[in-house]
């Protein structure tokens, strides 16, 4: 296919010499998988420093929800810049108490909710865990194989996507004891109803044997599974770990970072089931790209806090909360309902795509998140992460921006704006890289 788009070599002469600047300056652990030097955006398009043109199928890591400079989300962020630029938690303004109410109007608790303003995910579940902490008064906690919820000690906890993560930074905080993550594609546990299985193994088994279910604080889950391989609970088992919580007056934690704020078609994942967690973590695609994280928990819950408890410096930022407001605006009025449409158009094109392609062992998602796993073979299912990792470094050079999870998953994570012209060139594009790369024997 011709790459009209692609004008230089890639990275081209600009990109290497601010690579070259960068690595003399910049921290060498950010785990970057191509030479992609961004210039300016609009949109879902990007465009690198040498003129490139690329569709944007990471969005930031799911954060540009609204796309590339909104300029709904501009004029908000001008509009606030004007009047002040910060003024700190000790006192009050009305862009953060807006965005408060907002949530309180939004959230899936069905039951009034409070919120505490941070500026990132991992800040977002450092307030959740400590929030848990103190209103139960117990220690420990139960996180899930595969999670992704930051990379602060507290938050590195309970991630376990990659040991990467946690490989040299022993110890972490204490307490935290990880279960397997539903997947019906990899069942990990005997049964055929691995959601009834994973329930069953902790109350039969991890509080039989090893944990006290009186002294946990609270469940960490990710409602649909993000950097672990884009995985979609079995119906029935977020119901179950509500009930199991209820049972064992344990906090259910949902950590929406990534799927919150429309992502998967709904305005948090969790409506898709209907479960209403007692704490909720939100960040990324809440302020379409300025750095704002929340913890919106049951107000009854967090009114236990006292004053002193917990707070920061930057949370509630002005800029970012007027962001934020006109996100969630969007996102409400036509882009919630855009990720549904679009998300089930994109999933249909797929299934098309994985009958060409043997190597595609299963593809899943909600909306505008969506994960197409990768095999070797798919009565074997043995993951094909090189071809994965080639795939993704191939879809760059032809002009197509995504990222992978898991062990062989490429993610799909546009913004919330595309529409069915973009899936369709996104899908060329894809099937003309996996060509190229099938091609090549040294991948296999």
């Amino acid at each position: 296919m011709k790459k009209p788009n692609i004008k230089t070599d890639l990275p081209g002469p600009k990109a290497r010499e601010l690579l070259a600047r960068d690595a003399l300056v910049v921290s060498p652990s950010y785990p970057r998988d191509y030479p992609f030097v961004m210039s300016h955006g609009k949109g879902a398009e990007i465009w690198d420093v040498d003129g490139n043109r690329f569709l944007d199928f990471a969005a930031g890591i799911a954060v540009c929800s609204t796309g590339h400079s909104h300029p709904a989300v501009v004029q908000a962020i001008k509009d606030a810049a004007d009047k002040f630029l910060h003024i700190s938690s000790d006192y009050w303004h009305e862009g953060q108490v807006r965005l408060a109410e907002r949530l309180n109007a939004l959230s899936p608790m069905k039951e009034p909710v409070m919120s505490f303003f941070a500026q990132s995910g991992t800040e977002s579940v450092e307030a959740a865990l400590k929030l848990a902490r103190y209103t139960t008064g117990r220690g420990r906690f139960i996180g899930f194989l595969g999670g992704f919820h930051g990379r602060t000690m507290g938050s590195l906890s309970f991630t376990s996507s990659k040991y990467t993560q946690q490989k040299g930074f022993f110890p972490s905080m204490p307490g935290v004891t990880h279960v397997p993550y539903p997947n019906s594609y990899r069942p990990l546990l005997a049964g055929a109803d691995q959601g009834l299985a994973v329930l069953r193994y902790i109350e039969d088994v991890l509080f039989v044997h090893n944990v006290p279910a009186s002294e946990v604080a609270g469940i960490l889950i990710e409602p649909i599974q993000g950097e672990g391989g884009y995985l979609v609970p079995p119906d029935g088992f977020l119901q179950g770990l509500r009930e199991l919580c209820d049972r064992h007056g344990i906090l259910l934690i949902f950590d929406e970072v990534q799927s919150g704020i429309g992502r998967t078609g709904k305005m948090f994942a969790a409506q898709h089931w209907d479960v209403a967690p007692d704490i909720m973590t939100l960040a990324k695609g809440l302020g379409s790209g300025l750095p704002i994280g929340m913890v919106v928990a049951k107000r009854s819950i967090m009114q236990k806090w006292t004053r002193g408890a917990h707070g920061n410096t930057f949370g509630g930022n002005p800029l970012c909360c007027a962001a934020a407001l006109a996100t969630v605006d969007l996102v409400e009025r036509e882009y919630c309902a855009n990720a549904a449409k679009v998300g089930d158009y994109f999933m249909r094109r797929l299934r098309v795509f994985a009958d060409k392609f043997p190597v595609v062992g299963e593809v899943r998602g909600k909306g505008l998140m969506i994960g197409v796993e990768l095999v070797k073979d798919r009565a074997t299912k043995e993951p094909a992460k090189k071809l994965c990792d080639a795939l993704i470094t191939r879809a760059y050079h032809n002009g197509l921006i995504l990222l992978s999870c898991g062990q062989s998953t490429v993610r799909f994570m546009p913004p919330l704006v595309i529409d069915e012209g973009d899936v369709d060139e996104a899908i060329a594009l894809l099937e003309q890289s996996l060509t190229e790369v099938l091609s090549d024997e040294h991948i296999h």
